[in-house]
């Protein structure tokens, strides 16, 4: 990769952080989570409004890791719950398609729709990239079914 490509690739990481902290503003997220992201690129992981720092979880942070670097995008979130009896994680993404961030996260009702790859756990055939909705309260998130 040319040093030119390096430079490019680098300011979009850059802008896909910042646009992040925008969503997680936007989502109302704690601040110390927003802060833990910005400082350190802590990502949390949210079940029922409860936040969790990602690196307890060794095997999500390893797929978060891998959804980012298979896929070019910046994981700023992530909610889990169980789905129909699936286990199933949603990992809150910004793509690396300036064009596209508009689209990724926006308010509907009394919640938000929210640009994903959520990963199916129980049935690794059923992840796929697509729109979760999510409500927001006390600095938490989680995904409506």
């Amino acid at each position: 990769m040319s040093e030119r490509m390096k430079a490019v690739s680098k300011e979009i990481a850059k802008q896909q952080k910042a646009k992040a902290v925008e969503y997680l503003r936007m989502l109302d997220i704690f601040k110390p989570y927003i802060q833990g992201f910005k400082q350190s690129d802590k990502v949390c992981f949210f079940e029922n409004f409860g936040g969790f720092w990602v690196y307890q979880e060794p095997e999500i942070e390893k797929k978060m890791r891998e959804i980012e670097e298979e896929h070019d995008c910046k994981v700023y979130a992530i909610t889990h719950c169980k789905i129909d009896g699936d286990d199933m994680w949603s990992f809150l993404v910004v793509t690396s398609t300036p064009e596209e961030w508009g689209d990724l996260v926006y308010r509907d009702g009394n919640g938000f729709y929210a640009f994903a790859y959520t990963w199916n756990r129980s049935y690794e055939y059923g992840s796929e990239f697509g729109d979760v909705y999510i409500q927001s309260f006390g600095g938490g998130i989680r995904r409506i079914v």
